[in-house]
């Protein structure tokens, strides 16, 4: 037996929390089956005490410390549901109000379906009136009624007895046969904790959460227990502390955090409603879900009284310190918006004040990619989520970004480094180019058709520079990022010659029409026509199959440009040339190319490819990529890549056939082939090796960090492409350039410095080799330095001379054997890797650069001093800094004009960025700017990518602790390595030159030279054939043995020595240092 109802109130007499105790008694007879029915007819009998009219429950609330109260619900006629509900509350929760009372009419006006059958949250439930009155009216299959106030849950649960039985303690059931005992459920929650934790996914989430309008830091710090003072758990209830989000500062934190965790388990058609003070502004709160992914729909709005016990004070305060005005009107009649100053005014006058209370449904636009994005967030980058934007007024921008965020925040997310990409490009970016002309326009392509550029004028220059016609016919259009010297040559006649002093390419600009550039082509009879289609011609393969057959039959190659009517697009417009290749195949003396440029976010993002089904064509190509650019901008194939999956991830794979398809008939006279300087080059550089399918190679061969990418770093990249309407400000690094090299290497700069950005350090200095070959001068590289930079030099034909170095001296400079080579050379330019030489990985000191710097300007030499490898100085005895502008300033009066020292850099390994690729070059003669701009076509970064650079720069800077403390991580785990590396080479016979900076080291093979190994021609052949091992042929016997990847001395220069790379991840770090072990045993039988 329970207490009688004097005794009960007897008992709650004597405080709050005794009369909590009371209660919670009761509840536990309603949960016992056995005495549920004694108890909730206990609660009749106790709620008929008071049942007069409310000065007797108000008397019941202060006497007692509890009220029973009706809450009168829809009750216009006709309505068959119940009228009323029954709730009991204690003075440690909030009483209902204004506030849910408005919330339930938003809720009344959303259609009647909306809850039906669904399973829904509610966020704060105080009482859990809303709770039970939600699944009275609308049967979902579950409520769960959240609040983090354990007295909240208590009463909650006591008040759903109250309302699932009747007053004679019966069930009382639905039209389903059901009762609210079997729809509604009660927890303490920290807003949706418990159904994350208990993995339950909801398709309605709601919430009447309060706003905090003097936010308390320490109000959180304490114990939350259902044995905590009244006065706190009835602040509890308003969540006092900061929430850490950008809307804290309008009294928003907590909705957004509950917005953000709703995100993570609500179903992917799943609607949140929320009630929201309009103090902050009806835009700001709109705001808070709109960039979050969320269409917003207003459901109803009205005002409520400013309740008096609210200070507003803090917000008048916010005003003081930002341009943001708060809302509040005079009254509840008031229409004209007043700011919070005025309306503190009026409140402490005697004025009644009112705020708009408006209640919004939203549903993600994008849910699968939104949650995506959110999850990638919430793992350790919740700094950065106030970046975030995804409001868009176009829904075509919206379709394109979201995906791209979430394609990139699972990359980064998945991935702690960047992995190598091949110079053709990554490969599946050019699976999907493939399968996007296979499964749109039936082309059966393949990613061995593809060459990926880092725009469409870089895959022309290449394009040209690889055959070297003597006469080029370009449309005009396409001229722009050519190089000024070929468009103003006059040279038309083949002299016959291929010497490279003689070297002149004319291009003769033609107009687009076609048989204009028809009756052009026969009469000059070009080797290359370079060409795009007027509209009106590019809807049929007439004017196509007409340009085919003329270049064909005069032995021209032809690169034909479908930039302006590629369509990236679910429908793509017709285009005569993609239909005609459907048909036929693309002839030998025929390429394709096509510039990325149409995407709805980013008008600046370009990416480029050719198409070409010959695959001497393909193969020649990648290299020109590999040796002119190094590999186009990953984050760029990232984006078009995701744009092509979004357009081909909803089609059924293999629906089609191959199309069979007819070659094209005719005889053509021969074509003009690839220069035979620029083949030699090609096929006497040392490249990067092709991978097999289903191979996996170890690279210890590029100029590339595969070590883990900091969270620093990778939070910077996403805020990039997170954020919208970047600044120019935020995106303008020349100041901390300026600042990084000032720095790190002391370089002098002034108003008449040119600072010039691309895409790598690669692209840059193949311009300035360019800049050489324009004013006459020669080359100069010490022996010892990075091969791909010297087959550049050779492809673009540079007069090259190389500077011995010696053993002894570590393969560097010397002033004595420097001084030896510039007295033979006319108008030289010197090449030095520094502070970090790149590849034996040791150091120039202070002390050594201005001695070399001296000798260049006794002779007048120009100097490009490239720092793209240095940052990572393990050895701090072999490195002290330099200080250029001191070694400099010393030098400005050595009286020869020509002398001048160029600063050359890429970021990617300082910075520890892996994928955002960033090169940088200063120049500090005016001559030489003029001269480098006359050779455009230059990829600047991206301004994303540009955002991410000068963060990072900064945070370097202030010395932020994570982004340093990574550096200095991995500068002591290259240290490490380096010893590892240096001890296993030994081991196996190999004599090795300490490293003590980069990435990189050289050894040399000596108990390897002359020996005889053998090696099958094929894995399925048994025939075997013998090597005579030599510091060449030794880089693709390891290979095929043991599938890693080395330089051999071709790379290096440097006779005898190959050089290995060891910023690998862990795991392929140790299948290296065991490759050089099998290596070792399998010759030694």
């Amino acid at each position: 037996m329970g207490p009688t109802v004097d005794e009960f109130l007897k008992d709650c007499e004597q405080s709050g929390d005794a009369a909590y105790g009371a209660f919670r008694l009761v509840l536990e007879r309603l949960e016992d089956p056995t005495s549920r029915v004694e108890a909730r007819i206990f609660l009749s009998d106790l709620q008929k005490r008071f049942s007069g009219d409310s000065a007797s429950a108000d008397h019941c609330f202060h006497t007692y410390h509890f009220r029973i109260d009706d809450i009168f619900l829809d009750q216009y006629q006709g309505y068959q549901g119940r009228k009323k509900l029954t709730t009991m509350v204690i003075p440690s929760i909030f009483v209902p109000e204004d506030w849910s009372f408005t919330f339930y009419e938003g809720l009344n006006r959303d259609q009647d379906s909306i809850f039906k059958d669904k399973t829904v949250a509610e966020l704060g439930c105080g009482n859990g009136w809303i709770s039970i009155a939600i699944s009275e009216k609308w049967m979902p299959s579950k409520v769960y009624g959240l609040d983090i106030n354990p007295r909240a849950v208590k009463v909650s649960w006591i008040n759903l007895y109250l309302n699932a039985l009747d007053e004679k303690g019966q069930p009382i059931y639905d039209e389903e046969k059901k009762t609210l005992l079997d729809r509604v459920e009660f927890h303490e929650s920290d807003l949706l904790s418990y159904c994350r934790e208990n993995g339950i996914q909801l398709e309605r989430i709601v919430g009447c959460i309060p706003q905090i309008l003097n936010p308390n830091p320490d109000a959180m710090s304490k114990m939350i227990t259902e044995n905590a003072s009244e006065e706190f758990l009835h602040s509890l209830s308003n969540y006092c502390a900061l929430q850490g989000f950008v809307e804290d500062q309008f009294g928003l934190g907590l909705i957004a955090r509950a917005v953000e965790e709703g995100i993570a388990v609500i179903k992917p058609m799943g609607i949140m409603i929320f009630n929201m003070g309009g103090r902050p502004g009806q835009a700001v709160c709109k705001r808070l879900f709109e960039r979050r992914g969320f269409h917003v729909n207003k459901i109803w709005q009205t005002k409520v009284l400013q309740a008096a016990d609210t200070d507003i004070s803090a917000l008048v305060e916010i005003e003081k310190n930002s341009p943001h005005r708060f809302e509040f009107f005079m009254g509840l009649s008031g229409d004209q918006p007043i700011c919070a100053r005025t309306a503190w005014a009026y409140g402490k006058a005697g004025g009644r004040i009112s705020h708009a209370l408006s209640v919004y449904s939203c549903q993600l636009r994008q849910p699968n990619q939104v949650k995506t994005i959110f999850e990638f967030l919430k793992n350790g980058y919740h700094e950065i989520s106030s970046s975030l934007d995804l409001s868009f007024e176009d829904d075509s921008v919206a379709d394109e970004k979201i995906p791209i965020l979430a394609y990139i925040a699972t990359i980064l997310k998945e991935s702690s480094f960047f992995p190598y990409e091949p110079p053709a490009g990554n490969k599946r970016f050019r699976n999907l180019i493939a399968s996007f002309m296979k499964t749109y326009h039936h082309i059966p392509l393949n990613a061995d058709n593809v060459v990926v550029f880092p725009s469409r004028a870089v895959a022309i220059e290449n394009a040209l520079r690889l055959f070297s016609p003597r006469l080029a016919i370009v449309d005009e259009h396409l001229t722009r990022h050519l190089p000024r010297q070929w468009l103003t040559s006059l040279v038309i006649e083949s002299t016959g010659s291929d010497n490279p002093s003689e070297d002149v390419l004319t291009i003769i600009e033609a107009p687009r029409q076609s048989d204009l550039m028809i009756e052009l082509i026969k009469k000059l009879k070009p080797q290359v026509v370079v060409t795009g289609m007027a509209h009106f011609e590019a809807v049929t393969s007439a004017a196509f199959e007409h340009l085919l057959g003329v270049t064909r039959e005069i032995g021209s190659r032809l690169f034909l440009d479908i930039s302006d009517h590629f369509e990236l697009s679910s429908l793509p417009g017709s285009s005569g040339v993609l239909k005609y290749l459907a048909g036929t195949k693309l002839p030998s003396h025929a390429a394709i190319i096509c510039g990325l440029v149409k995407n709805q976010v980013y008008s600046d993002m370009e990416v480029a490819f050719i198409i070409s089904e010959e695959e001497a064509i393909f193969k020649a190509l990648t290299k020109t990529v590999e040796v002119l650019q190094g590999i186009t901008a990953p984050m760029s194939q990232y984006y078009y890549g995701c744009l092509f999956h979004e357009l081909l991830a909803f089609q059924l794979a293999d629906r089609r056939l191959p199309a069979e398809r007819e070659s094209q008939k005719g005889n053509s006279v021969e074509m003009i082939g690839f220069t035979s300087s620029a083949i030699s080059v090609l096929n006497n550089s040392e490249l990067s090796i092709n991978e097999e399918e289903n191979t996996s190679l170890i690279r210890m061969d590029v100029d590339q960090s595969f070590l883990p990418v900091p969270s620093t770093v990778k939070a910077a990249i996403f805020e990039g492409f997170a954020r919208q309407n970047l600044s120019e400000s935020e995106i303008d690094v020349t100041s901390s350039i300026k600042q990084f090299i000032k720095s790190n290497y002391g370089f002098p700069t002034d108003r008449s410095s040119e600072f010039i950005y691309a895409d790598s350090s690669l692209a840059l200095f193949n311009k300035v080799v360019l800049c050489c070959i324009q004013e006459g001068g020669t080359l100069c590289f010490p022996v010892g330095s990075n091969g791909t930079y010297i087959s550049a030099a050779k492809f673009l034909k540079a007069n090259i001379l190389n500077i011995p170095t010696k053993s002894d001296k570590g393969f560097k400079l010397t002033e004595k054997i420097l001084s030896e080579v510039l007295e033979t050379v006319n108008k030289p330019w010197v090449y030095i890797s520094g502070p970090t030489i790149n590849p034996t990985g040791l150091v120039y000191s202070n002390e050594e650069i201005e001695n070399i710097l001296s000798t260049c300007a006794k002779f007048g030499a120009r100097v490009v001093i490239d720092t793209s490898f240095s940052g990572l100085e393990f050895e701090s005895k072999s490195w002290g800094g330099w200080d250029l502008e001191v070694s400099l300033s010393k030098l400005s009066y050595s009286g020869n004009p020509s002398f001048g020292v160029s600063l050359l850099g890429g970021l990617s390994l300082k910075m520890l960025s892996g994928a955002p690729k960033f090169g940088f070059l200063i120049l500090n003669q005016s001559h030489l700017v003029d001269t480098f701009y006359s050779f455009p076509g230059l990829c600047k970064p991206h301004i994303t990518v540009k955002y991410a650079i000068k963060k990072l720069l900064g945070l370097r800077e202030q010395k932020s602790g994570n982004l340093v403390d990574a550096i200095a991580e991995q500068i002591k785990n290259l240290r490490r390595r380096s010893k590892r590396l240096k001890e296993t080479l030994e081991k196996c016979g190999w004599d090795v030159l300490e490293s003590c900076a980069g990435v990189s080291l050289v050894a040399k093979p000596s108990a390897y030279l002359n020996k005889i190994v053998k090696f099958k021609h094929s894995p399925e052949d048994d025939a075997t054939y013998e090597v005579k091992l030599d510091d060449i042929n030794i880089r693709e016997a390891i290979l095929k043995a043991t599938g890693l990847c080395i330089n051999s001395s071709s790379w290096t220069g440097i006779p005898g020595y190959c050089r290995l790379t060891f910023a690998l991840e862990e795991s392929e770090f140790e299948r290296a240092l065991d490759c050089i072990v099998k290596f070792k045993d399998i010759v030694s039988t």
